[in-house]
């Protein structure tokens, strides 16, 4: 029986396997949570009356029981059950008894599924911050690793000016950073607490929800009730978008490694093992790593997309097309991970090849150095750039005496340091270490 009956009558299996889909699939995702936000309530519950203590300590134990399951990976949603949350009501049930029943007092299974989607959201958030320092740092590295090694730089795909290696990645460490500040306004978005909120419109038990968010280390309550309901669908859309932003940093890296691994370029270069063959050219290195994270992040992009497909045109209020929202961004919370992690593992093997410009390709590549060595010597910029110009329709090549670049950002100082600053004063502003202190301190 679903916890929503009211008797015997059912819908029919049809309309059951209709309506919940991939329900169960996807809420064994939020076990874990799920049951955290219970000891939560419960203890709420005791506090305002309506457990007794021993009634407590029972569902608690029970609760941490079932808990456990969830750890060693022996947790799975019955096909009698609904949902994650109608699972853990019946296991805590069969277990304590009677006293199961009374969990589920002041709230709703809307409210419920709002806490567990933003206890996971927020776990989720520390994974791909985490997932991202990494990728930055190996970035980071690989700047100043070849802050000196030349490049070619492109405007129009056709031969502009001198970069550098160093440039290059860093300027996706850059990048990254801004990516992180979106996905901290998303975590600063989810890290409110929803429960309390009921069905949407509140409750008459007098329900202390700021005990609720500080047991859960949230950073507050949502405290319109309406509202709160209204956050299933936004919660998703601000995390999407800021997939999406890491994506797209992702996806354009890929491309250039596309470029640059081809015979035309080859700037860089990979391992064998790190590549594939072709099944009738003997000769080929394909980038497959390179290109299916190309593919996967311009998908990844979409998914804010997809997300406001489902809600654009929803009333306030709970509609049961939200539990699809689950079927978009799960996924993509899983993808974003693997094409960081994996892009991380490919730059570990990385080689950069030396030497670029010396081909005659970039024989005029130090045009505008050569103007402005010209514009240093008092000669007015618009007649050193004709000058130079006029020299390179002769065929004459275009080199100055010597190349710097030494302003902020430049070929000579890539202002590593202040973007690693940059990079770790928006990691710590998340303060994740409150919530997870108080996760810990929920299960003693």
């Amino acid at each position: 029986m679903k916890i929503w009956q009211k008797g015997a009558t059912a819908a029919t299996e049809l309309v059951d396997s209709f309506t919940v889909g991939r329900d169960r699939e996807l809420d064994a995702k939020l076990a874990k949570v799920d049951i955290l936000g219970s000891l939560a309530h419960t203890r709420m519950l005791e506090k305002i009356g309506l457990m007794t203590s021993d009634e407590l300590n029972e569902v608690q134990q029970g609760l941490k029981e079932i808990y456990k399951t969830t750890q060693n990976n022996t947790f799975s949603i019955s096909a009698t059950s609904e949902d994650v949350h109608s699972e853990v009501e019946g296991r805590l049930t069969e277990i304590k008894g009677a006293v199961g029943g009374k969990i589920h007092s002041g709230r709703s299974r809307n409210d419920q599924v709002l806490l567990d989607l933003r206890l996971y959201f927020r776990d989720e958030i520390y994974e791909i911050a985490n997932c991202t320092e990494k990728l930055f740092n190996r970035l980071q590295l690989l700047a100043e690793k070849h802050k000196n090694v030349m490049m070619p730089g492109y405007t129009h795909l056709q031969v502009a000016m001198p970069s550098s290696f160093g440039l290059w990645f860093g300027a996706y460490a850059e990048s990254l950073a801004d990516d992180l500040v979106q996905l901290k306004s998303a975590y600063e978005i989810i890290n409110r607490n929803p429960l309390g909120s009921a069905a949407g419109y509140g409750s008459s038990f007098a329900l202390d929800r700021e005990m609720t968010s500080d047991l859960l280390g949230f950073e507050s309550p949502v405290y319109n009730v309406v509202y709160a309901q209204m956050g299933r669908g936004k919660s998703e859309r601000i995390l999407s978008q800021a997939i999406g932003a890491i994506a797209a940093t992702i996806g354009r890296f890929a491309m250039d490694n596309v470029l640059y691994l081809s015979q035309n370029f080859s700037f860089i270069s990979y391992p064998s093992e790190l590549t594939t063959g072709s099944s009738i050219m003997p000769h080929k290195k394909n980038p497959d790593v390179w290109e299916i994270m190309r593919g996967r992040c311009n998908m990844l992009q979409s998914t804010s997309s997809q997300v406001m497909m489902l809600i654009g045109n929803l009333p306030s209020g709970y509609h049961r097309e939200l539990q699809l929202l689950k079927e978009i961004l799960f996924p993509a919370i899983e993808q974003i991970k693997e094409c960081l992690e994996m892009a991380d593992y490919m730059l570990q093997h990385v080689s950069v090849k030396d030497n670029i410009l010396d081909s005659p390709t970039y024989r005029y590549i130090f045009s505008v150095d050569s103007v402005n060595a010209l514009v240093l010597q008092g000669i007015p910029f618009r007649e050193a750039y004709i000058k130079v110009g006029q020299d390179i329709e002769k065929g004459c090549e275009a080199k100055a005496p010597e190349v710097e670049h030494t302003h902020l950002g430049s070929m000579g100082n890539l202002c590593l340091e202040q973007v690693s600053e940059r990079f770790k004063s928006t990691l710590e502003a998340f303060n994740f270490n409150k919530y997870r202190t108080a996760l810990e301190e929920l299960l003693k």
